[in-house]
């Protein structure tokens, strides 16, 4: 496959916990789709000291793919997903980043559409979208719609950030626009992810959308529960407050 990349070079963060069920497809299918793109690529599996063995999973996916392809940057132990992409941002070698789930809810197949959206516009960051155009999501029940939906609404109409997708976290950045953002933002948890959004509007960053499908996880548990939703509230009324 001839190159496309323009002399662009695409780092994968993905951050990991209890994934070793799913790294292994959803490497395989990175591999594919950057591989039929033809656009120059890295992943960087950032385990935070799963104890189901996912950091020997990425290592023999290591040998399979190469260590040009495939880099490991573990950490002791679950330290939050801020600074895993921190973490992951210094070991980039890419000048363009993507930041997606390692539990198959995103599927690689939109990653060309992605670069294709932010090449057209130039964009500074493009965000997956749930909820435009033919977006949506797949296998939540009721009451994780409502949460969701009630979640983005809520947002929506405190903070206004231009963008139809908050909590969503499939999204590609360009390097130099993820490290900015990530210096400025406090949030932890999922709050973060919106926090992204509300300070690239504040500095005036140009965001594209890609309309995607989220697919909830095959293996393994889910990490929301009543703890991440009460501070997702309070994030929410501290950006209020502080924007």
């Amino acid at each position: 496959m001839a190159s496309h990349s323009n002399g662009d070079k695409y780092s994968v963060l993905l951050p990991t916990y209890n994934e070793r069920e799913n790294l292994p497809l959803i490497v395989w299918l990175l591999v594919k789709y950057f591989g039929e793109s033809g656009y120059e690529y890295e992943i960087i599996v950032i385990d935070d000291g799963s104890p189901d063995g996912t950091l020997e999973v990425a290592e023999q996916l290591q040998k399979i793919y190469g260590e040009d392809k495939i880099l490991l940057r573990p950490r002791a132990k679950k330290l939050g997903l801020g600074t895993a992409y921190i973490h992951g941002i210094k070991h980039a070698r890419g000048n363009y980043v993507f930041i997606m789930d390692a539990d198959l809810s995103h599927h690689p197949k939109f990653i060309p559409e992605f670069i294709k959206k932010q090449r057209e516009g130039g964009y500074d960051l493009v965000s997956g979208t749930r909820y435009r155009g033919d977006g949506g999501v797949y296998g939540w029940d009721l009451r994780r719609k409502l949460i969701s939906r009630g979640a983005n609404y809520v947002t929506q109409v405190l903070l206004r950030p231009g963008a139809s997708d908050l909590t969503g976290s499939f999204r590609l950045y360009k390097k130099e626009v993820l490290e900015s953002l990530v210096e400025r933002c406090v949030s932890r948890g999922y709050v973060f992810q919106m926090e992204m959004i509300v300070r690239a509007r504040q500095l005036n960053y140009t965001i594209g959308e890609v309309p995607i499908s989220f697919v909830d996880r095959v293996y393994g548990e889910s990490k929301l529960g009543g703890n991440e939703i009460v501070s997702f509230l309070k994030g929410l009324l501290t950006l209020f407050a502080t924007t």
